[in-house]
């Protein structure tokens, strides 16, 4: 159920974004999705792809800073309240959400969200049996490949 995302640290300054970006775009691979978050002097850039290994290595062998984190990606409706349905029974659970990102397909009239819980595997158990549809990269990148 827990899909890899790449956090690659870039200085926050202009010019220095498109780095990686350029860097996996000569290396053939291609974002699913990515979330940029800045500090005073750093940003973090999260990537989730389909290889994973090969842009972790790609951006290594650049001189990229890499880490790798596993999150949860969770499939809900796309409407009022589709997030409510994930954030009420972990908010009940007393699990912290570290950060989270969306984003959306309009054929699929769903969105996707990925989340990085403090402990996933409770955010797991919990969300077992709820309103929430749990992706995995095959799942993923199969919901992605038929829109």
């Amino acid at each position: 159920m827990k899909i890899h995302q790449l956090s690659v640290f870039v200085e926050n300054r202009p010019g220095h974004l498109i780095a990686p970006c350029r860097c996996l775009a000569e290396a053939g691979i291609n974002l699913v999705t990515l979330a940029l978050a800045e500090t005073e002097n750093y940003g973090i850039l999260r990537l989730i792809v389909r290889d994973w290994q090969q842009a972790k290595q790609t951006l290594e062998a650049a001189g990229f800073r890499v880490s790798v984190t596993e999150v949860l990606a969770v499939q809900v409706d796309d409407r009022p309240g589709g997030l409510v349905d994930v954030l009420d029974p972990v908010s009940q659970a007393g699990l912290n959400v570290e950060y989270m990102y969306a984003f959306t397909t309009k054929a699929s009239g769903q969105a996707v969200l990925v989340f990085r819980f403090e402990d996933p595997d409770a955010a797991v158990r919990t969300l077992h049996g709820s309103a929430v549809q749990f992706l995995d990269n095959v799942d993923l990148f199969a919901r992605l490949d038929r829109v």
